[in-house]
């Protein structure tokens, strides 16, 4: 019995474990940033360590256990980057809060603790439902209806809110405190529409009518899908003042046409439209036209001191990341809370300034890995529609994450846009948690053998005892 060849399949308990371990890696990891913190500070490890850390590791342990449970063969990487990502939030927001300025008080890590609760019962509970992903597919015009009304619903009156120059909140009247950003949430809407709606349509989009030079043009008539997007993306950017989702929708749609169509013309015809239509509504709306005003020159004094839509905000970012330099001032030693909004949309920055070059090259790297095991899920996954869907959601998190850095370093113009996982909030993050666990039952869907192979493997080990 014991010349039977082993059966190549491997056995999830045993990436289970290895998963295990890596996750007490990320939390002890944070733990140590966040005692980091306390010992720059004061002196001393934060006396509510203990309960910080407690807490991580508690909601870690629940979502391992849940995703040992429902999707067993899924990625044993993706909630160990996860988890690293959301705690060096943590670490930094728990850091800003212990300043002495208006950016301390308005940060907290206690709030953002409870977030990330949120967030991880919305990955269980969508893990435990959702068993098929690809039941996502007979829902594709009622996911892309749902997108369109919550990417416009903060027009509606009496629930829309207009928070710093952007109107993208939506509220309850007469409380303040219940608050959601309803384009986080409509981004995941829109990409099971682009997914199944492409699926379908790719083998007409595919059709090229002429050549010019080295590009296959698309047909006129088959362009329509892409004048909608552009549409809704540019009525976005001018009605909700958003360009963070306007930019993040439009990309996302033409990165997903050229996954299904592989034809680079439809990326050309893109750029093209956004970026022309971007000067357009800067030439006719002043509010778009501050923002490239301020992206083109934002030392200008007249700017900086302008006291909505100035440059104050981005240049004290850039003063913030040169003062960090290769290796950073180290973790409580720095001065981001002189930066406005450090906590949310400047976090970048902050971690910038205290960990250097060196840290913000580490933490792109973690966000390149979470989004190469998304793309590993597309390449394994067996069927059209799992693929656009894998590939949709783990460009969106690379997008997001280069309009955000791209935009803090001024290399694009500045966005609303929040780093995912990191910056205090609860939309962003609830809906990321969301995001994560769709890619982790695509992973599984795709890593797991062939029943038969699974039968043959405990056939072996039977044999083998």
């Amino acid at each position: 019995m014991s010349e039977v060849a082993v059966s190549p399949v491997p056995m999830p308990a045993k990436r289970r474990g290895a998963q295990l371990l890596m996750l007490a890696l990320a939390v002890a990891i944070v733990m140590g940033a966040y005692a980091n913190v306390g010992l720059a500070i004061d002196g001393q490890i934060p006396s509510g360590m203990l309960t910080y850390g407690l807490s991580l590791g508690g909601l870690m342990l629940a979502a391992y256990l849940v995703l040992a449970k429902f999707a067993p063969w899924a990625d044993p990487l993706i909630l160990p980057l996860v988890t690293v990502v959301n705690g060096l939030g943590l670490v930094m927001i728990y850091r800003l809060s212990e300043s002495d300025s208006g950016t301390g008080r308005l940060s907290s890590p206690t709030n953002q603790l409870m977030w990330t609760l949120v967030g991880i019962v919305l990955f269980s509970l969508t893990l435990i439902f959702l068993r098929d992903h690809r039941a996502l597919q007979r829902l594709t015009y009622t996911a892309g209806a749902v997108g369109l009304f919550l990417l416009v619903s903060p027009l509606i009156p009496f629930i829309g809110r207009e928070l710093n120059g952007a109107r993208i909140w939506v509220g309850v009247p007469g409380v303040p405190a219940a608050q959601i950003q309803p384009a986080e949430f409509a981004k995941l809407a829109l990409v099971v529409f682009f997914a199944g709606y492409l699926v379908a349509k790719r083998d007409v989009l595919a059709l090229a009518s002429r050549r010019l030079l080295f590009i296959d043009l698309p047909r006129a008539r088959d362009l329509g899908p892409v004048l909608i997007i552009w549409g809704v993306s540019l009525g976005v950017l001018v009605m909700q003042k958003d360009l963070g989702s306007s930019l993040l929708l439009f990309g996302t749609f033409i990165a997903m046409l050229y996954i299904a169509t592989q034809r680079s013309s439809w990326v050309i015809i893109g750029v093209l439209l956004f970026v022309g239509g971007a000067i357009l509504a800067g030439m006719v709306f002043d509010h778009v036209y501050q923002r490239f005003e301020v992206y083109l020159n934002p030392e200008d004094p007249a700017l900086f001191d302008r006291e909505f839509g100035g440059s104050a905000q981005l240049m004290q970012g850039l003063f913030a990341l040169g003062s960090g330099g290769i290796l950073g001032t180290g973790l409580g030693q720095g001065h981001p809370e002189l930066v406005p909004l450090a906590f949310s949309d400047f976090i970048f920055s902050a971690i910038g300034e205290e960990l250097g070059l060196t840290g913000l090259m580490a933490l792109l790297m973690v966000y390149a890995l979470i989004v190469e095991r998304g793309l590993r899920t597309a390449l394994a996954a067996r069927d059209p529609f799992s693929k656009l869907l894998a590939g949709g959601l783990s460009f969106i998190l690379a997008w997001q994450v280069f309009i955000i850095v791209g935009g803090v370093t001024n290399l694009i113009p500045l966005t609303g846009l929040v780093t995912p996982f990191m910056s205090q909030g609860g939309s962003a993050l609830l809906a990321n948690w969301i995001l994560i666990a769709l890619l982790v039952r695509m992973s599984d869907a795709a890593r797991r053998p062939p029943p038969q192979a699974i039968q043959n493997e405990g056939l072996t080990q039977v044999f083998q005892r």
